[in-house]
C-alpha cells in the first residue's frame, strides 16, 4: 500500500498504482486550482525526497515513483528513458490530467524531455532541473565521480534522503544508471516545441554550464537560470529559489 509523503496535512490526496506494459508507477496527486505540475525524480530517488519543493508550489501536484524506485515495484526489465516517457504519458491519459508543467530533476529531466518530444499534447511547459547526461562525460564512471563530488558539498538533508532512496533502489541500480547514460537527450531536445526552463545549481558538477548552454541552444526560446550556492540537489533542500522560478515560469504559460 502506497503512502502519502507530500500532501500538506489535511489536504485531500489521491494515491494510485498504475501498470502499463509490464511496468508500474506510483502516483501521488493533490491540489486543484492553478497549473498542474508533474514531478519526475532523479536516478536512485523517489517522490518522497521532494517534499520541500512541492509544498512551495501553488497549483495541482502529481508526483511519481517511477518503476523500481521509491514504492514502485521493480520492473521485469530496466526501462529506457523513452519507455519511461511512454509509461508516464499512458498514466496522464488514464488519469485524465490536463496538460502539465513537467518538472524533471536529473534523470527525470531526460524523461521530461522525451515526454515533451513524444507526447506534446500532454505537456504545457518543461522544467529541466540539473539536466543530465552531459555528453562530454557520458559514462558510468564519470557520472559516479561527479555525483560524489557534488555530495561533498551538499546539505545533510540531501545526503540523508538520497542515501535512503538509493538503498531502496535495489540490486539493479547500476543497470538503471547505465540506461540513463546511454540515452542521448539532445535528440529529444531538438523536437521540443514547448516553453522550457533550465535550472542549474551554481555548484552542480553533473550539469555543467557548458552542457546547459548546449541545451538552451538546442531548444529555441529556452531560458536558463542559475541558482547560487546550490548543487545538484537544488529541488531537494532549501528549494525556495527553485520553486519561485518554477512557479513564475508556470504562471506565464
Amino acid at each position: 500500500m502506497a503512502s502519502s509523503y507530500l500532501a500538506p496535512k489535511g489536504t485531500p490526496v489521491t494515491l494510485l498504482e498504475f501498470e502499463h506494459k509490464g511496468a508500474t508507477l506510483i502516483a501521488e496527486s493533490f491540489g486543484e486550482a492553478g497549473p498542474t505540475f508533474l514531478l519526475l525524480h532523479g536516478i536512485g530517488m523517489g517522490r518522497s525526497v521532494y517534499l520541500d519543493v512541492v509544498q512551495r508550489l501553488r497549483g495541482r501536484v502529481v508526483a511519481l515513483d517511477l518503476p523500481g524506485f521509491g514504492e514502485a515495484p521493480e520492473p521485469s526489465r530496466t526501462l529506457t528513458m523513452e519507455r519511461h516517457a511512454d509509461l508516464v504519458a499512458a498514466y496522464l491519459r488514464h488519469a485524465g490530467e490536463e496538460p502539465v508543467v513537467v518538472i524533471g530533476h536529473s534523470m527525470g529531466s531526460q524523461i521530461a524531455a522525451e515526454l515533451a518530444a513524444r507526447h506534446p499534447s500532454l505537456v504545457k511547459g518543461v522544467v529541466l532541473a540539473g539536466p543530465t547526461v552531459n555528453k562530454a562525460a557520458r559514462n558510468v564512471a564519470a557520472q559516479a565521480r561527479y555525483l560524489l563530488t557534488d555530495l561533498v558539498g551538499e546539505r545533510p538533508l540531501v545526503i540523508w534522503r538520497g542515501a535512503r532512496e538509493y538503498l531502496r533502489g535495489g540490486p539493479h541500480l547500476i543497470r538503471k544508471i547505465r540506461a540513463t547514460v546511454v540515452h542521448e537527450p539532445e535528440d529529444a531536445y531538438a523536437r521540443i516545441d514547448r516553453p522550457v526552463l533550465v535550472l542549474r545549481g551554481e555548484d552542480d558538477p553533473l550539469a555543467p554550464m557548458s552542457w546547459c548552454r548546449e541545451i538552451i541552444d538546442a531548444i529555441p526560446g529556452a531560458d536558463l537560470q542559475v541558482i547560487p550556492d546550490h548543487g545538484h540537489g537544488t529541488l531537494i533542500s532549501d528549494s525556495e529559489p527553485a520553486a519561485d522560478l518554477i512557479q513564475a515560469f508556470a504562471d506565464r504559460l
